[in-house]
C-alpha cells in the first residue's frame, strides 16, 4: 500500500525538501502541498492524503486552526503530523488537542520523519510523554476538575483499562505493556482500543493528553 502524504508549510524550502525525502520511499507519495492554513481543506478534499505533515506557524491560518477545522468536517480526515522547530512551543500542544497525532522536528532525521510517517498510519500515534509532561504541566495540567476530569469519571474504566492509559502515558508502545503487563500483544492491543473507545479519543495523543488534564496522571509524578 502507497501512503499518501500531504505536506503543509509556509516555507517553499522546507515543502520541497519534504517532497525530495518522501519521494525517495517506495511506500510514500507525496500528492500535494499547500502553503497557507488556508489551502489545506482544498488541498485534503482534492488529494485525499492519509497523513499531513503540517507547519505549526503559518500566516493567516495557522495549523492549530488548519487542524481542528481539517478534523471537524465530515468524512475520514487524514492524520496530522505537526511540524514544528521547538518541541516545547506551546503551539505544539495546542496543536495536539486540536487532534495532530503527533509532530516531527524540522531537524529530525529524515529517517525519522519517515518512520513517524508509517507510524500514524498505524495508529501508532508519536507520543512524547516529556514533552507532553512538560507542557501539561505548563498549563495547570493535572487538575482534578474540568472537562478533562469528567471525561474520565464518565469513562468508567476498569481497573486494567487505568492501568494500561497509566503506561501509555509513559510513552511505552503495545509491545513494551505487554512486556510490562505480561500479558499478550492482542490483549494490550484489545485494551488500547477500548480506552480510546471510552475517552472518545481519535488516538494515543489523545488520550493521553486527557490522562494529564484530568490529574489521573500528573505531571510531576512521571
Amino acid at each position: 500500500m502507497t501512503i499518501r502524504v500531504g505536506v503543509v508549510d509556509d516555507e517553499e524550502l522546507i515543502r520541497v525538501g519534504l517532497r525530495v525525502i518522501i519521494g525517495a520511499q517506495p511506500d510514500l507519495e507525496v500528492v500535494g502541498e499547500a502553503a497557507d492554513g488556508t489551502e489545506v481543506m482544498a488541498m485534503v478534499a482534492r488529494t485525499r492524503p492519509d497523513v499531513l505533515l503540517m507547519d505549526v506557524r503559518m500566516p493567516a491560518i495557522d495549523g492549530i486552526e488548519a487542524t481542528r477545522r481539517l478534523l471537524a468536517a465530515s468524512g475520514t480526515p487524514p492524520r496530522v503530523l505537526v511540524i514544528t522547530t521547538f518541541e516545547n512551543d506551546d503551539h505544539v500542544y495546542d496543536a495536539l488537542r486540536a487532534g495532530a497525532s503527533g509532530f516531527v522536528l524540522k531537524r529530525t532525521r529524515p529517517a525519522e520523519v519517515v518512520e513517524a510517517i508509517r507510524l500514524v498510519v498505524r495508529g501508532e500515534s508519536l507520543v512524547f510523554p516529556a514533552a507532553i509532561r512538560r507542557l501539561a504541566g505548563a498549563r495547570g495540567g493535572g487538575a482534578s476538575a474540568g472537562p478533562a476530569a469528567e471525561r474520565l469519571r464518565r469513562a468508567r474504566l476498569t481497573e486494567r483499562e487505568e492501568e494500561v492509559l497509566r503506561l501509555m502515558a509513559t510513552g511505552l508502545s503495545n509491545a513494551e505493556i505487554a512486556a510490562r503487563l505480561v500479558v499478550g500483544g492482542e490483549t494490550v492491543k484489545t485494551h488500547v482500543g477500548n480506552v480510546l473507545a471510552k475517552l472518545g479519543a481519535r488516538d494515543r495523543t489523545q488520550a493521553v493528553i486527557a490522562a494529564y488534564e484530568s490529574g489521573f496522571v500528573a505531571p510531576s509524578a512521571m
